[in-house]
């Protein structure tokens, strides 16, 4: 019987080779759902979402304030929305950074909230929506920590389905069923300084 390191040294078993090709694979996959910003149609087949309009009155020209960073009070920023379609079921809202080696971080993650809510109040959640964990591994607000002048974004999504997932559900699978049920979308880009 042939060892595994005889097979390695000939090709037919690279462990390490398949291990690395398949995180890559997983990094690319979860790099383009929240770039795109897209919902799927049919079978994956990508569709532009509508837009909606995201403001808050807490981003003073564009900056995202200290109290919502961990150089603060680490609490969640208010926000407030509008032009989600008629036939909207629910909203998710995740707060990223895109610049984030890899794949982007999820500082919060968002969802089944309902289709009627405009906001999302200071430091809270609205009645009945649920936390994803982020990439952190906590189904919280983990608050952007800008160590230099960098970018976050929050972006609110209206799907056209309520997911069905328990809080605390795992990132990639929330932010999958995201991608597949987005019918609009609507981002505020905001600079955090340390």
């Amino acid at each position: 019987m042939t060892s595994r390191r005889n097979r390695a040294r000939r090709g037919g078993w690279r462990p390490q080779r398949a291990r690395a090709a398949s995180w890559k694979a997983l990094a690319a996959a979860l790099a383009v759902l929240p770039l795109a910003g897209c919902g799927t149609a049919g079978y994956g087949a990508a569709v532009a979402p509508s837009s909606m309009t995201v403001n808050s009155e807490a981003f003073i020209s564009g900056m995202l304030a200290q109290s919502y960073t961990c150089h603060g009070a680490r609490i969640s920023p208010p926000l407030n929305w509008s032009g989600a379609p008629p036939n909207t079921k629910s909203l998710a809202l995740i707060v990223d950074d895109s610049s984030a080696p890899i794949t982007p971080f999820i500082y919060w993650l968002v969802f089944h909230i309902n289709p009627g809510t405009t906001d999302v109040q200071e430091g809270s959640l609205p009645t009945g929506a649920r936390e994803a964990l982020n990439s952190a591994g906590s189904a919280r607000y983990d608050a952007p920590c800008p160590s230099h002048k960098h970018s976050y974004r929050f972006t609110v999504y209206a799907l056209n389905s309520t997911l069905d997932l328990p809080n605390g559900a795992p990132l990639k699978e929330v932010w999958s069923a995201i991608a597949a049920a987005t019918i609009a979308r609507g981002r505020i880009v905001v600079t955090g300084n340390p």
